[in-house]
Formats: structure tokens, sequence, C-alpha cells
């Protein structure tokens, strides 16, 4: 195992159980979740003692943070990623529709990063570079990366701390009228998505579709999908949350994360990167018309 922060614990008015004190004294992991499990793999000593979470801290100790060595055996792909935005602690990148950002399968984008990234050279860089958060597999569009452990943790906070703004652009099935919010619970927690009209566009087949601009304020599993399926206007291609018999088939999902703004975790300059529309899009909105008709 590899070393990669060392604390020395503050005096305590009383003893403290290892697993209260350590959740943020490290940059690598802040949660106490993320000490309970890291402490559960043997990644924590105490004064160079394998630690556990029933160890109580007093003062003075030495508490040090472990990371196994990297596992030859992890799968590494090469596909056609496009890097938006790369330096030695973030990158950004855009996802191919149908690809999964990861998971057990070889096929996925995190295996295909070590080969698609440069390596970083800061001293917390991770073996493999990590995203930081999550798009579907049949959703495109930007996806932030970590590339050091401390950087990871820190892009972490920004999404929980919602500093992270992000804009997806659809198609979807009729004629939606006019913009607007929409709170409609998921799972009985808050969910929240802004969604802007840019164009109506003719169909054949459905008379009319709505190029919209939405603009989640919450992030919850598959929101914009079930929030526009909500408002009777379902993406076009979402066979899960959509008009069953009515669907397009063979081109996917006609959603697409475009834009991701957020203040960088170590320059704190203020990043903005955009991914352009997939060619499916641009082959539907050569046909839009106007707001009226």
């Amino acid at each position: 195992m590899e070393k990669i922060e060392k604390h020395t614990a503050e005096p305590q008015a009383q003893p403290v159980r290892l697993s209260d004190y350590v959740p943020g004294i490290f940059l690598s992991i802040s949660s106490k979740k993320g000490m309970k499990k890291a402490i559960e793999k043997g990644l924590v000593k105490v004064n160079g003692q394998v630690a556990h979470t029933s160890n109580y801290i007093n003062g003075g100790e030495t508490i040090e943070l472990y990371k196994r060595e990297a596992e030859s055996n992890l799968p590494e792909i090469t596909l056609d990623i496009e890097v938006l935005y790369e330096d030695d602690h973030i990158a950004i990148v855009n996802k191919p529709a149908g690809i999964v950002v990861s998971g057990n399968k070889e096929k996925t984008l995190a295996n295909a990063l070590p080969s698609s990234l440069k390596a970083s050279a800061e001293p917390s860089a991770l073996d493999r570079p990590q995203p930081a958060h999550r798009l579907d597999y049949p959703t495109s569009g930007v996806l932030l990366i970590g590339k050091t452990s401390n950087v990871l943790t820190a892009l972490n906070k920004l999404f929980e701390n919602k500093k992270v703004e992000k804009t997806y652009h659809a198609i979807t099935i009729g004629k939606v009228e006019k913009g607007g919010e929409i709170k409609n619970e998921l799972k009985g927690k808050k969910a929240e998505t802004s969604y802007e009209v840019i164009d109506t566009i003719a169909s054949p087949k459905f008379k009319f579709l709505s190029y919209l601009k939405l603009t989640p304020k919450t992030g919850r599993r598959h929101q914009l999908r079930i929030h526009m399926a909500d408002l009777g206007h379902p993406i076009l291609g979402d066979h899960e949350y959509g008009l069953d018999k009515r669907m397009s088939t063979g081109n996917g999902l006609y959603l697409h994360a475009s834009e991701i703004s957020f203040a960088h975790p170590i320059t704190e300059e203020a990043i903005t990167v955009a991914a352009a529309l997939p060619k499916k899009f641009e082959r539907i909105l050569a046909n839009p018309i106007s707001e009226k008709a």
C-alpha cells in the first residue's frame, strides 16, 4: 500500500471514536461513510497499526491514510473520446451516447480514460482518472473527470453544494407552448428543473417536436427524462418514460449535456466548457417552424 496522507490528532477533552474523528481530516476522503469504508478496508493506520472503527483518539496520535497499489488486471480500453478540457487536476470529456460511465462491464467510459487522458504529475494523482458524476447510458455530452484524489473530493463537494451548473438540450414530443419550472418530487426527494423553449419543429409523425434548453437545479436519477414525461412531452427516443407506441427507433435518446460551469477546485478560475450538439440533433433542427405555427 502507498501512504497518501498523514495527520496528527488534536488534543481531545475526552476520547473520541476514530470513526467520528476522521471525517474531514483528509483531502482525499471527506465523508464519514467514505472514511468508514477506508477503515474497514484496512487503509487507515493509527500509530503504525491498522485501525478499526472502534479505536479511540485521545490526541497526539499519527493517523495515516493509504491507497492500494493499482491492480494490473483492471481493464483498459480504447474509445474515440473527445477531450474538451484537460490539465493536471481535471478533465472534461464529451461522452458518446450508448456508453456507460462506469460499472462491471469492460466497455465503459471510465476504462477508456487512462488511454484518453494525459497522466497527472501531481503527488495525489489517481492511478485511473475517475468521473465526478454520471450521465445515463443513452445521454451524450460533457462529463467532468477528477485526475487526483484531493481534486475528486473537491469536485464531489462542489456537486453536493450545488456549485456546478449544467445545461442540457433535448428534443421532446409535441409542442411545448412556453418555458417554466417543474418541481415534482422523485421518490420523495426534492427535484427541480427549469426548461426554456428554443424552437418548434414540424414532424410528420408527431405533428410537432420541441427543442428545449433544460437546467436541472437538483441531480436526481433520470430527473430530466421523468420531468419532461410528467409535463406530457417526453424526450424523443426515451423508451423508458416515453410514449411506447410512438417512439423514435434507431437514433437513441435526444438528450445532450451541452455545457458545464464551475470554479476550478485548485486555481478557482471560472470554467465553462461546452460540447457541440450531436449530428442527429442537427438533422431534426434543420426543419424548424415559426413559434406561432
